[in-house]
């Protein structure tokens, strides 16, 4: 039996374990591998998830609205997000959201200096 294997066996892991972590989505498998919890490595999860939607929301979605309004958004957007975590276990969603963020950001990056520069057309 190899150390890892031992390793399994003392820690009470058996193989079905280790292949299900195995395919977590690599977010969750980090948090997971830091906390070695997974009720801690889901509430970063979805503290991770929350913040880029709510990042993408704001790149790319926002309004100035009114107080009452921008709250059930974030009320709505909390609730989805419950989802997503959930989802969020095998597939890649925060690793999406990354990806959406990045992509708006560098279109707010190029919109602002196209302001800037006069060129831009409505």
């Amino acid at each position: 039996m190899n150390f890892i294997g031992s390793l399994y066996f003392v820690i009470g892991m058996t193989k079905a374990d280790q292949a299900a972590i195995d395919r977590f989505s690599p977010f969750l498998k980090f948090y997971y591998q830091l906390t070695q919890s997974a009720e801690i490595s889901n509430w970063l999860m979805f503290i991770t998830i929350f913040a880029l939607c709510i990042l993408v929301y704001k790149l790319g979605f926002a309004k100035k609205l009114p107080l009452l309004k921008s709250a059930i958004i974030y009320i709505f957007m909390f609730i989805g997000c419950l989802m997503f975590t959930f989802l969020a276990i095998f597939l890649p969603i925060a690793e999406g959201l990354v990806v959406a963020a990045l992509i708006l950001g560098i279109y707010k990056i190029r919109l602002n200096r196209e302001k800037k520069a006069g060129t831009f057309n409505n």
